[in-house]
């Protein structure tokens, strides 16, 4: 069930991101990109982890719920988070202002989206 809410958050955040990034450039806000993009790959890692029945902490960063996931499974040894500066800061902490940044964050996002569809955990 947490899993669950956990993905139908990530999924909805994705899908806010990718119509902000449908705008044109000159009408972006780069901050809704940015949050949801990295909201939405934070509850996809804590949804895979609530669904191996493992609690997970508002407190962790993407980096370590990542690794979290890696121990758990090597098919995350192919997720790379490398374009995300933020990634292993609470996401609070930091955002992006550049189009082509977040762009990069959405991407990163909507891989883990396709990745979690091609393991069939979603």
């Amino acid at each position: 069930m947490k899993a669950n809410e956990h993905f139908d958050k990530a999924k909805e955040q994705l899908k806010i991101a990718n119509e902000e990034l449908y705008k044109p450039e000159e009408d972006v806000v780069s901050y809704l990109v940015c949050k949801n993009s990295q909201n939405a790959i934070e509850n996809y890692l804590k949804g895979f982890l609530s669904q191996r029945g493992f609690e997970t902490h508002d407190n962790e960063t993407m980096k370590g719920l990542l690794e979290r996931c890696k121990s758990l499974d090597s098919n995350f040894h192919k997720i790379h988070l490398k374009t995300i500066d933020c990634k292993a800061h609470k996401i609070d902490s930091s955002y992006c202002e550049d189009v082509n940044k977040v762009s990069e964050c959405f991407n990163a996002a909507d891989n883990l989206d396709t990745f979690f569809r091609k393991l069939k955990v979603i």
